[in-house]
């Protein structure tokens, strides 16, 4: 089975690219970030582990997690975030392991795991290939802007939580600059997976 990782920063066009490698070479996708979420729901794991840290003040009426607060609490600070990601990260990991061993005995021939935050976190154990989406920062400033409806104060608190260019060029065997036309990338695509 050949196992990629695709990271790159918010509004990079990361979506999108994956969007074309399930439709057009049949991978399955593993968006990380969608996995965390599901392990930090009540009941979970991460979700016993996150209330112990922060305290029942980030739940909902209802007793799950508000992201809404959580993210504000762990984006006012690099430690709380941290803190966070070291008690989601190892969770998301061994739901990785067993879906990937699944996976193949399925006979699934192609995966994708998927994060922003791959280099924080060592995945390379796993992926054969490590791939950087990458847009310049004015262009994923306005993509944000367009389709989030995100504020440029939020757009720049976001950029400044998450990983530089460098580390992510640093831990990547592969980038492919998604700045142009999507032709362009589909064909940069086509060339790695030759």
């Amino acid at each position: 089975m050949k196992i990629l990782g695709v990271t790159g920063g918010i509004g990079s066009g990361k979506s999108e690219v994956l969007k074309y490698l399930h439709q057009a070479y049949g991978a399955v996708i593993a968006p990380l970030d969608d996995v965390a979420r599901k392990l930090q729901k009540k009941g979970q794991p991460c979700f016993v582990r996150i209330t112990e840290e922060f305290g029942s003040g980030i739940l909902r009426p209802d007793g799950e997690l508000d992201r809404e607060k959580l993210s504000k609490t762990v984006f006012s600070s690099p430690e709380k975030l941290e803190l966070l990601n070291s008690l989601v990260h190892p969770e998301v990991k061994r739901w990785v392991r067993r879906d990937l061993s699944r996976k193949e005995k399925e006979g699934i021939p192609f995966y994708v795991l998927e994060s922003a935050l791959f280099p924080n976190v060592e995945y390379r154990d796993l992926c054969g290939e490590m791939w950087y989406i990458y847009a310049q920062e004015p262009l994923r400033r306005r993509r944000l802007m367009l389709s989030r409806h995100y504020t440029e104060v939020k757009i720049q608190r976001i950029l400044e939580s998450q990983p530089s260019e460098q580390a992510f060029r640093d831990i990547c065997t592969a980038v492919i600059d998604n700045s142009g036309t999507f032709e362009n990338t589909k064909k940069q695509i086509g060339e790695l997976l030759l």
